[in-house]
């Protein structure tokens, strides 16, 4: 939502106040369509050039994300708190055999199927399972710090693939200036074809010229990079789910009595979404 209204606001400060110093929207108007069309069709070309199909599919939906929001809200950190304290409850208490079957076939788990939100989430489930089926073979034998490397190391790959999109478009908004400028010679050159024209037909020719470099400049800085940090600002937030899982794994290796495993999976949620102490110990008493 405070995404659109950005975009409002950014058009409306820079048409709104042009008009009321007396500009008139004629010629950006009867110019826009081609310039636009010059400018945003080299952009996406020149990313299709420089990335794969995967993130091009995520830059997609990385749009979408911007305007929906961020995927986790304050009841999916608890979700997967309860989740992850279940199948470690059912681990220390019921040992590995009974766990098994959740951890080899999440899918068809009666404790997951619990969450179908976070099933949905292919990585955060691989994450969580594969790191419990560790703990089942290893038959107590993991050491925490050792685990913890590589759930961070896990967690970093996922956060660097993730970000690739917000990368893509970062280096289109850089491009978005010069392939402004490219579409302003263009209409340069097609102004000098005319240059026998009276002034007024010079004028608007040249007037249409310009309209490319600030149709550049505009998506560049008033539309995609904006629209870029804030997919990383989503992408960032979400990602704390997975640190969530992290924490509660490692401080239960450790030994860590409950109250401060909860702390420890609380310490990573930023504070709009973090769910109060007592939230997660009623929760988890009624597990």
């Amino acid at each position: 939502m405070f995404s659109i209204i950005g975009l409002v606001i950014v058009m409306g400060a820079v048409f709104g106040v042009f008009v009321l110093h007396g500009g008139n929207l004629e010629p950006i108007i009867h110019a826009a369509p081609s310039e636009l069309a010059s400018i945003g069709g080299a952009a996406i070309g020149a990313m299709f050039v420089g990335n794969g199909l995967d993130v091009i599919k995520g830059v997609g939906a990385g749009i979408g994300k911007v305007f929906a929001g961020p995927t986790y809200k304050k009841q999916d950190y608890l979700d997967t708190i309860f989740l992850v304290s279940k199948l470690l409850k059912i681990l220390r208490v019921d040992g590995p055999v009974a766990l098994e079957s959740h951890v080899e076939s999440p899918e068809g788990s009666a404790i997951f199927g619990e969450y179908p939100k976070l099933l949905k989430d292919h990585a955060l489930i691989h994450m969580i399972t594969d790191t419990i089926r560790l703990m089942v073979i290893s038959s107590g034998s993991l050491n925490p710090y050792a685990v913890e490397e590589v759930l961070d190391n896990g967690i970093k790959a996922h956060h660097h693939a993730a970000l690739k999109p917000v990368e893509a478009l970062a280096a289109t908004a850089g491009a978005c200036p010069a392939l402004g400028i490219v579409a302003c010679v263009l209409g340069v050159v097609k102004t000098m074809g005319s240059i026998d024209q009276p002034p007024a037909v010079l004028g608007a020719l040249i007037g249409s010229a310009l309209v490319g470099t600030f149709m550049g400049v505009l998506l560049a800085y008033g539309v995609i990079e904006p629209l870029g940090g804030r997919l990383k600002q989503i992408i960032d937030e979400d990602s704390e789910i997975y640190i969530v899982v992290k924490q509660l794994i490692v401080a239960t290796l450790h030994g860590h009595p409950q109250p401060l495993v909860i702390e420890a999976a609380r310490s990573g949620i930023n504070h709009h979404n973090q769910p109060d102490f007592g939230e997660v110990f009623d929760g988890l008493r009624g597990k």
